[in-house]
């Protein structure tokens, strides 16, 4: 028995010391750090706004997309929907559902000509990415202003309000927040 001791105790005390550390002590520095640094994104970056049914409360996260898909509205990236997002790019699965998403488009916007942005057809890594391309954006700008009866300047300044910058300065492309912008375009009177 003393030898068992021997062995277990400190396997004990250290898998209870771990736990401690890297179970509370950690999280909690980490977290306490972020909430001062970065409040909003600690915080899930929650965006306060006016819902359907006519109140106002928290209608999003600026961090996570959602699905629009009503005419008038700043449409996102295509969700994943169950649909794994790791999907060989020349497969025939991918291929089917490119060709559904482009009939999908189409529909949508049929007097739209132009070539369809490649972020509006693919789900992104994540399935519920919160940002566009600027070529998405503007892909939809004429049906955005037609549907909604405003101009397509006040659509793109809109958009140009809830684009950020490239990271750093040169990192990445500069991306549009499609919950801002939907959210922008409904505080304009319809």
């Amino acid at each position: 028995m003393k030898r068992f001791m021997q062995i277990w105790k400190p396997a004990v005390v250290g898998f209870l010391l771990l736990t401690l550390m890297c179970g509370v002590v950690y999280p909690g520095i980490v977290t306490i750090f972020a909430s001062a640094a970065f409040h909003d994104k600690a915080n899930g970056s929650i965006i306060e706004g006016k819902r359907a049914d006519g109140t106002t409360g928290k209608v999003g996260s600026a961090e996570i997309g959602q699905t629009f898909t009503k005419p008038e509205y700043l449409i996102g990236r295509a969700a994943s929907d169950g649909v794994a997002t790791n999907l060989n790019p020349t497969s025939e699965e991918q291929k089917q559902l490119v060709e559904k998403r482009i009939a999908w488009w189409h529909k949508l916007d049929p007097t739209n000509n132009r070539v369809i942005p490649m972020d509006l057809v693919t789900a992104s890594a994540s399935g519920v990415d919160p940002d566009i391309s600027e070529a998405a954006a503007a892909y939809q700008v004429d049906r955005i202003s037609r549907e909604r009866g405003i101009s397509t300047k006040q659509v793109k300044e809109i958009i140009a309000e809830h684009t950020s910058d490239r990271l750093l300065g040169f990192w990445g492309e500069p991306t549009v927040n499609v919950l801002q912008v939907n959210l922008a375009l409904d505080r304009l009177k319809m």
